[in-house]
């Protein structure tokens, strides 16, 4: 008797205690991507910064000046995220040892204008205001050097970027399994030598390993907890596995508090993941890949194994597995199916520009929280926080509402919170925290959501495809998030929310052009994702009362 994968599952148990521990091992590596994908918010964190100057230092001894004082006789500096300018990155070109400068006030005798005062060049580094450091008070990325802050982040999500797209291939080919334990030793070996990094070269070295193989190790995670639940249980699964991402950042932002070195939080983040080498006893090999390489004995002992933890049995008639996807002919996918016909063309393009914006208004958000937050630990926690509602209104509304109707609400919502965010005084703190709630709550939706959809719009044998084409302009977006949040905010501290508002209430828009696939079977043939568009309309016609039709 030939029997499916999902219907060895059936008899096995979909989701009992095997899938369970399953979950919850598999979880803990979606915690720990977290310090990966957004740490630059602490591990980059730009405090108030001026000019260092020996002579303002000397006469300081001289005169019994608190640091403070000392502060006043340097030229202000821009501060965390605020509007740079030439004039700020310099430090007042005067001869410090004149016996004529007072301590009361020394530079009231030269000018009493200060801004008439000759500048030059910062040549002795630079004073931090901050109790503990990071890589840009480390490194002096400041001024000149702050690029170097935005090709830091860059650098991880070139790493996504290449790890993802090459994921795919590497598990299909060795296993999930190996190709799992070897991202972590990886991510985890770099983890730690880039916490020693002398250099701020050997540090983005590091970096750009840790991007490669991190999010290939959070994506396997995802594929295998789906491929040991029933059918019916991979969405939710599915978003609960990026809840976890979640449980994360809270824990990020309060480590983050207690350890404010960088060096040493990067170890404390780091040092977990060789915990997960643990899971070569824990999680076996995933039955459907062992199928897809004609392995059905070992296939069927694992089956065993699951169905001996669920309390279950398998019946003797099940003797031969196979995939769902063997039973129709096989198609080669191309790139060029993705463009070829008009509607998938258009479905195409609407994803693409979807990813881009969940990833440049999710970034992008975190790090403009950190550059204009007063307290960006607090800040971070309650941010964070809002991801679950998200998560559990994704749940709610997608099987009853649809999916057009939220995720065009969800981008439309995180864009006016950007840009509402962008005029309300600094006064109205409390607003301005409620606010950017909002805009993160919606742009986690349609993160979650885009997912889900990006997968039900494509045909069986170009899906997988058309997902990792898709998404790969998440990565895209995060390359270049952190140059447009870095580098507006030296124009306005607020032009990077009124970027984010235009790309988000833009991808709102473009959302509603696309079908809705709401209980509707995935399309099997290029001709069935055609027709998804016209098929929606002829139910919108038909669902019309009899006594309002013309």
């Amino acid at each position: 008797m030939t029997t499916t994968v999902d219907d060895a599952l059936e008899h096995g148990g979909e989701f009992h205690f095997f899938q369970k521990q399953m979950f919850f091992l598999l979880s803990l590596l979606s915690v720990a991507f977290t310090p990966i994908y957004v740490g630059i918010v602490f591990l980059g964190f730009t405090p108030d910064h001026r000019c260092r100057s020996p002579g303002v230092a000397e006469l300081s001894l001289r005169c019994g000046w608190s640091p403070a004082e000392e502060l006043n006789y340097t030229v202000p500096g821009p501060g965390p995220g605020g509007e740079a300018s030439a004039r700020q990155c310099r430090r007042y070109e005067v001869d410090w040892n004149q016996s004529t400068l007072s301590c009361a006030d020394p530079l009231a005798s030269l000018d009493t204008n200060r801004s008439r005062l000759p500048l030059g060049p910062c040549r002795d580094g630079w004073l931090y205001e901050t109790p503990g450091s990071s890589i840009v008070t480390e490194f002096n990325l400041v001024c000149a050097n702050s690029w170097m802050l935005d090709l830091f982040q860059s650098s991880v999500n070139v790493g996504f970027f290449i790890g993802s797209m090459s994921i795919g291939y590497i598990a299909d080919r060795f296993g999930r399994k190996l190709c799992l334990l070897t991202t972590i030793l990886i991510n985890a070996a770099s983890g730690v030598l880039m916490a020693i990094s002398p250099t701020y070269t050997w540090m983005l070295i590091f970096r750009l390993i840790q991007g490669l193989v991190s999010k290939a190790s959070w994506l396997i995670g995802f594929i295998l907890i789906t491929e040991f639940v029933g059918r019916s249980y991979r969405r939710t699964v599915g978003i609960f596995y990026q809840a976890a991402f979640t449980v994360g950042l809270l824990m990020l932002a309060g480590v983050a508090y207690a350890l404010p070195h960088w060096r040493w939080l990067q170890f404390t983040v780091t040092l977990p993941n060789f915990c997960f080498l643990l899971y070569y006893w824990c999680i076996p090999e995933s039955p459907r890949w062992l199928i897809s390489q004609n392995k059905n004995a070992e296939a069927m002992r694992i089956f065993k194994h699951i169905a001996k933890k669920n309390g279950k049995s398998l019946p003797a008639s099940l003797q031969r597995l196979r995939l769902e996807e063997e039973t129709g002919k096989k198609l080669n996918p191309s790139f060029l199916d993705l463009v070829r016909t008009p509607q998938i063309r258009k479905h195409t393009l609407i994803l693409m520009y979807n990813w881009f914006t969940s990833s440049v208004l999710y970034q992008g958000l975190i790090m403009h929280m950190g550059l204009a937050g007063d307290n960006i630990y607090l800040e971070f926690f309650y941010s964070a926080l809002v991801e679950f509602p998200a998560a559990f209104m994704v749940i709610l509304t997608i099987d009853r509402i649809g999916r057009r109707y939220p995720w065009a609400a969800s981008n439309i919502v995180a864009g006016a919170a950007c840009l509402a965010s962008g005029f309300i005084p600094g006064d109205l703190r409390w607003l301005r925290i409620i606010v950017s709630c909002l805009g993160r709550m919606g742009i986690t939706m349609a993160y979650e959501i885009v997912c889900l959809v990006n997968a039900e719009l494509y045909p069986t044998f170009i899906r997988n495809l058309g997902v990792h084409v898709c998404s790969s302009m998440c990565d895209i977006g995060g390359i270049i998030t952190p140059f447009l949040v870095y580098r507006l905010t030296n124009i306005w501290l607020e032009l990077p929310l009124m970027v984010f508002a235009v790309v988000g209430l833009v991808a709102g828009g473009l959302v509603l052009l696309l079908p809705e696939t709401k209980g509707k079977a995935l399309p099997e043939t290029i001709e069935e994702a055609e027709n998804m568009q016209r098929d929606q309309r002829s139910s919108t016609y038909l669902s019309v009362p009899p006594h309002l039709e013309l």
